[in-house]
C-alpha cells in the first residue's frame, strides 16, 4: 500500500487509487503537484512527467507552450490579486511607517463589523474615508477583510473604533 493511502484494499490484492479513490487492480505511482502518489490508469495522465508532453513524446514546443500558459495564469493571479496595482514599491505608500504603525491583532469578522458600523452611521465609504482623511481603498480593504495584505495601519483601525465606536482589533 502506498505511503498516503486515502482507503484499504476490498480484499484480492486491488488498492484504492490516492487521487480519484477508485479501487484499481492496476495502481501505479505518479509525482502529482509534487506529490508522490499511488493511482490508478485514469489519474495517471496527471502525473507531473505528463505534462508539457504529447502522446507521442515531447517537443520542444509543446514545453514553451506549457511555460507560455503558466507565464500566463501566473501574471492572471497577479492581476486578480486586489492588492496588486502595478506598481512593485506598493507596500510603501507614502505617509505609512509599518515599523511605527504596526496593525493590531483584528477580530474575526472585522470586516462585517466596520460594514454595519458604517451603514448605522448612516456613511457612505467615501463620506468617512474623507472624514478621516484616509484613503477610500484602505477602507473597502478593510471592509473586505484585507488589512493585512493591503498594507494598512494600526492608526486607521484605531480612527475607525474611536469615530464609529466599533471594536476591530482584540
Amino acid at each position: 500500500m502506498a505511503k498516503y493511502s486515502t482507503g484499504a484494499s476490498s480484499g484480492g490484492g486491488g488498492t484504492t487509487c490516492e487521487l480519484c479513490g477508485a479501487e484499481s487492480e492496476s495502481l501505479r505511482t505518479a509525482t502529482i503537484a509534487g506529490a508522490e502518489l499511488e493511482v490508478c490508469p485514469d489519474c495517471a495522465p496527471h502525473d507531473d512527467a505528463n505534462h508539457g508532453a504529447t502522446r507521442g513524446g515531447s517537443s520542444a514546443s509543446d514545453a514553451r507552450e506549457e511555460t507560455s500558459r503558466k507565464k500566463r495564469a501566473a501574471q492572471n493571479v497577479a492581476k486578480a490579486n486586489p492588492v496588486w496595482d502595478g506598481d512593485s514599491e506598493h507596500w510603501e505608500r507614502e505617509g505609512t511607517n509599518y515599523d511605527d504603525d504596526p496593525l493590531p491583532y483584528l477580530v474575526s469578522n472585522y470586516g462585517d463589523r466596520l460594514v454595519e458600523a458604517r451603514q448605522d452611521a448612516g456613511l457612505q465609504r467615501e463620506e468617512l474615508a474623507a472624514e478621516l482623511g484616509a484613503r477610500e481603498a484602505d477602507l473597502l480593504a478593510i471592509e473586505q477583510g484585507r488589512a493585512t495584505q493591503a498594507g494598512v495601519g494600526g492608526g486607521l483601525i484605531d480612527a475607525l473604533e474611536e469615530h464609529l465606536d466599533v471594536d476591530l482589533a482584540e
